[in-house]
């Protein structure tokens, strides 16, 4: 299975919709539709050889506290986390904050798309 990610308009991602809401109209299977869809803008983002890096990165580890990631990508934290941010806002991955026994909290990152593959996908 693979998860698209798509730019389009608001337009676009409600014909999505419809169609979805079509099939359920007409008591068919519902097709699961893998697609996030993000600005143009964000997409280019999303290509930078950084992220990819990070996103193969997150494909073969799955699960990492934040200050592992650091070490084994040898970024600075503030590009890091900017990184993060974006990746987070689409829901590639998801961030949150677990108890590091004696030491306070640290930050856990997986993966949001587990072993699948991202495609990325362009109209103009």
């Amino acid at each position: 299975m693979s998860i698209q990610i798509k730019t389009g308009s608001l337009d676009d991602f409600f014909s999505s919709v419809k169609e979805t809401a079509r099939e359920i109209d007409n008591k068919q299977t519902i097709t699961r539709k893998n697609t996030i869809w993000v600005e143009a803008e964000d997409l280019m983002k999303l290509l930078k050889p950084e992220r990819t890096a990070l996103l193969q990165f997150l494909r073969k580890e799955n699960r990492i506290v934040f200050s592992k990631l650091l070490t084994a990508l040898q970024r600075s934290p503030s590009s890091l986390n900017n990184d993060l941010k974006l990746l987070s806002k689409y829901g590639l991955i998801h961030i949150r904050k677990e108890i590091n026994p004696g030491h306070g909290y640290h930050k856990v990152i997986e993966a949001g798309f587990g072993k699948d593959t991202l495609e990325f996908k362009v109209e103009i």
